[in-house]
């Protein structure tokens, strides 16, 4: 598979009193792009049998984004997954080009019947997995 895209525009709400998008909305976004890939991606009976939560955030922020201002967000899964752990990238680019946040975030799959971390199964791996 190629990587996943998708576009945010900051609303006014976004907005921090520095005057661009508040650090806890590059989160939110983050995780909106990751729900995104996986709801896009993923078979219908995986998203019915597992669900993933983040276990941690790394984020790089490089540039501001003002209301009204229009990024694109691109994730992409590079290294195989740990058991239940994998890493996924995320990297928001302005209409200019110049990348404005960058981002690792590590997700643990849970078994939806069991509520329990569970090994990331090899079909998942291959359908995220870049190459």
């Amino acid at each position: 598979m190629t990587r996943f895209t998708m576009t945010f525009t900051a609303m006014p709400e976004d907005i921090d009193i520095l005057g661009h998008v508040n650090n806890a909305v590059w989160v939110r976004w983050i995780q909106d792009i990751a729900v995104a890939h996986w709801e896009a991606w993923a078979p219908q009976a995986d998203q019915d049998g597992s669900f993933w939560v983040v276990t941690r955030h790394e984020i790089d922020y490089r540039g501001n984004v003002a209301e009204g201002e229009t990024v694109t967000g691109e994730t992409w899964v590079s290294d195989p997954p740990r058991g239940a752990r994998f890493d996924r990238n995320v990297r928001f680019t302005g209409s200019d080009g110049k990348v404005r946040v960058e981002a690792k975030t590590t997700w643990a799959i849970i078994d939806r019947a069991t509520g329990r971390i569970m090994r990331v199964p090899p079909a998942l791996t291959e359908l995220f997995l870049e190459k």
